[in-house]
């Protein structure tokens, strides 16, 4: 009798090891792929990003400035993108990715606040569209940016969670994934309202 408590003990033991295993890999795999949802948002981003730059130089003049910053700007973040993609789960990847994202879309602000003093660049059929598409590229970047960050938070709770991470730490590299975050300086600022 003594000796088939202890199987079963040990039995349990290895399909609860197996478990742990098993649903660490699934929530790392999960948030691996909501990442490439993102890439794939940060990847179009990117490549309208040239031809808003184009669209502009023609009305924008006195703006190379301006122009020239959103296209490094554009360069370094499709670089964190591509590094980023190779190694979701590497957390100096996912920081660097979100700075270069944070000062793409600082660049991008500081070009559509300047188009906004050119009246033929704001009537311009091909900005209008580029822009709109921008905005909606914007938006699903902002949902898939959501999901990445929730799916990360499951994954970070699940593998810190007692036993939990006693299996993490002895059977993988489950080390602690990074939310993306990608500073929005606008929404930080408190809204005036004037009558």
């Amino acid at each position: 009798m003594g000796t088939w408590l202890f199987f079963a003990v040990i039995i349990a033991a290895v399909v609860y090891l197996i478990a742990v295993y098993n649903r660490l890999i699934s929530l790392r795999n999960r948030f691996k792929n909501a990442f490439a949802q993102i890439d794939v948002q940060l990847q179009r981003r990117h490549d309208l990003i040239p031809n808003l730059v184009e669209t502009a130089k023609a009305y924008l003049d006195h703006e190379r400035e301006t122009l020239t910053r959103v296209t490094e700007a554009r360069n370094q973040a499709e670089a964190a993108r591509r590094d980023a993609a190779a190694q979701p789960d590497d957390g100096a990847a996912m920081d660097r990715l979100g700075r270069a994202e944070s000062l793409l879309s600082g660049g991008l602000s500081r070009l559509l606040a300047v188009s906004e003093n050119y009246p033929e660049l704001k009537a311009n059929q091909t900005m209008a569209e580029l822009m709109e598409e921008l905005s909606s590229t914007e938006n699903r970047i902002g949902f898939a940016r959501q999901a990445f960050n929730d799916a990360v938070m499951h994954y970070n709770t699940y593998r810190e969670q007692f036993p939990n991470n006693a299996v993490s730490g002895l059977f993988g590299p489950f080390k602690e994934a990074r939310l993306l975050e990608i500073e929005n300086p606008e929404a930080r600022q408190a809204v005036n309202v004037t009558f």
